[in-house]
């Protein structure tokens, strides 16, 4: 089935800043179907200054934390870049894509549905991983 890919008003350049930027992902998150046992925390990392952008690195940490183990065994970290380009005018808006950890692929909120298995299978690889140790 095709799922509509719900868009978030993104910032401008020139409205930007780091506690936007992690309103904005908050907002990208809300319109993620995933059940309300997982929950997050985000942080800022870092600010990268290259030649014709800045990019803003953020950390959406996630875990499902139970009665029985309030402190998970493991978690899955979401990385998230704000990219504002320093040649479109400061008007345009901010460019946002995230990747999940241990992946490499690059993802953009509004032409990607999340799917919460991705979260299951980073927790459920670090258990297997800890199990084996």
């Amino acid at each position: 089935t095709k799922h509509a890919i719900k868009n978030v008003q993104r910032n401008t350049g020139n409205n930007f800043t780091v506690e936007r930027g992690l309103q904005q992902i908050e907002e990208v998150i809300s319109t993620w179907e995933i059940h309300e046992s997982w929950l997050h925390w985000s942080e800022f990392l870092q600010e990268e200054d290259l030649k014709d952008s800045k990019r803003y690195h953020y950390r959406v940490c996630w875990s499902v934390p139970t009665r029985r183990k309030p402190i998970p065994r493991a978690t899955a970290n979401v990385y998230f870049v704000i990219e504002i380009s320093k040649i479109k005018p400061a008007t345009s808006p901010v460019e946002v894509f995230f990747t999940l950890e241990a992946s490499k692929l690059i993802h953009r909120p509004d032409q990607c549905r999340f799917r919460e298995k991705w979260l299951k299978d980073i927790i459920e690889n670090k258990t297997i991983l800890m199990e084996t140790l």
